[in-house]
């Protein structure tokens, strides 16, 4: 019994080491690294060289955070439910900042908007206490002294969409005084980087922050561009139905899903920018990537605009609460060289995909490890080494368990594909919803798919 008992205490005592730290390691020391730089030469078109290692800017991306608030699970503000999964969430996150970006060393952090979950329906005091957290999570306050730049886009569940942002315009205010305006560009090495507030571009066009916004656009367009451009939106720019999304994709395919107020007509949802609004921003801007959040899920699509192919990746959520199994964040290597030869801006910027664990499936391990103990303490004393029959059976099952699709069930927030149709529903307070109802005609989907890159 006594060795049973000293087994018991190693095996739980390695699993919650490898859980709780080793295993937030993993990117830092073995899977991720920052991408290196190719530079085409002047002797063959094909011929490629690596760039000096010191010659370019490591920018981390991070995307969708979405801290839960009262609004993420229905449960009562403040109950012991949802500080829990408040706690664990957060915990989660800076740990994956602390033990697998930080180590990394970036120059640069880019946050690609949603760091709240409930944002445009929180009031001050709740918001101030989500940025407080958002803040420890992110390690902000020890940022500048470490000489790192940090970058901000607004997300929909930050400021809303084009129907909260032209009724509710102190949701806006109060965004931009602690993250700064929502429309700006900035440079890192030799690459333009221009942020823009997507929830806006598919507002009325008389509506003064669409126009705003469009202006801004418009603005950067007539300068001359020198450095490659990188765009930079939270909401996805548009893709055909069924536009496949490359090999590290998780959940289905999402397809365009605009919804919009009965009263003025302005969207209230939306999984993709407009394919009008879309074209138009290529044509403008010009860039040579495009990066974006608010799928919650990794996608890579190739848009085809009047300048050529564009990559777009879209950056899955850095938390394991928000419908992916599979955290992650990109790590971006952005040349210090200008590059004379238009025909090479793509090979100023590289990107890496990182993976964080699942947590999920370490919970399931603790939980099975749990039932695993209780079982070999019951049954040891009477059936010796002929209880871990026992137990081995257990093992098979919860391994079964784990590499089943019995998660898949529990879609993200944005899985639309559905065949349903929607209901608006005013509640009390005057805010609408959308429910969701089953449809009797079967809906016809578009078989044309996009060109997708790894």
């Amino acid at each position: 019994m006594w060795n049973l008992t000293m087994l018991l205490c190693i095996l739980w005592a390695v699993s919650l080491l490898y859980g709780e730290m080793l295993t937030f390691w993993v990117p830092s020391i073995w899977s991720c690294s920052w991408p290196p730089l190719l530079r085409s030469t002047s002797l063959s078109s094909s011929a490629m060289e690596a760039q000096h290692p010191g010659n370019y800017v490591k920018i981390a991306v991070v995307a969708d955070p979405q801290l839960m608030d009262k609004t993420s699970l229905g449960l009562p503000p403040k109950s012991l439910a949802l500080e829990i999964s408040q706690f664990y969430t957060d915990l989660f996150m800076r740990r994956a900042f602390l033990a697998s970006i930080l180590p990394l060393k970036p120059d640069a952090i880019l946050f690609l908007g949603d760091y709240f979950d409930g944002g445009p329906s929180l009031s001050d005091e709740e918001w101030k206490e989500s940025l407080s957290r958002f803040k420890h999570i992110f390690d902000l306050k020890t940022q500048g002294k470490r000489n790192t730049q940090v970058y901000y886009l607004s997300g929909n569940h930050d400021i809303g969409y084009a129907s909260v942002l032209s009724h509710k315009p102190e949701v806006v205010r109060r965004y931009e005084q602690e993250f700064g305006i929502r429309n700006y560009r900035f440079t890192v090495g030799k690459v333009e980087f221009v942020v823009v507030d997507a929830q806006t571009l598919d507002g009325h066009s008389q509506g003064s922050l669409t126009s705003a916004s469009w202006d801004f656009i418009k603005n950067v367009s007539m300068d001359v561009n020198l450095n490659p451009r990188v765009l930079l939106t939270h909401i996805p720019l548009y893709r055909p139905d069924w536009t496949t999304c490359g090999p590290y994709r998780y959940s289905p395919v999402i397809n365009q899903r605009v919804f919009h107020a009965v009263h003025d007509q302005e969207i209230v949802y939306q999984n993709y920018i407009t394919e009008e609004k879309s074209k138009y921003l290529l044509d403008l801007l010009r860039p040579v990537l495009i990066l974006s959040g608010h799928d919650h899920d990794q996608c890579t699509v190739t848009h085809m605009s009047k300048h050529g192919p564009v990559m777009e990746h879209t950056v899955g959520t850095i938390s394991w609460q928000q419908g992916n199994l599979y955290p992650s964040f990109m790590l971006l290597s952005a040349s210090n060289d200008t590059i004379q030869n238009d025909s090479s801006l793509q090979d100023a910027i590289s990107t890496q995909l990182c993976f964080l664990p699942m947590q999920t499936h370490i919970y399931i391990w603790y939980l099975s490890q749990f039932v695993l103990t209780l079982l070999a303490l019951l049954l040891w004393p009477t059936n010796g080494l002929g209880s871990w029959r026992y137990c081995r059976v257990f093992m098979e099952y919860t391994r079964s368990l784990i590499s089943s699709n019995i998660f898949r069930s529990g879609a993200k927030e944005k899985n639309e594909d559905e065949n349903c149709e929607y209901e608006m529903i005013w509640d009390a307070e005057g805010s609408m919803h959308l429910v969701k109802k089953t449809s009797k005609a079967p809906l016809t989907h578009s078989s044309e798919r996009g060109l997708s890159e790894r």
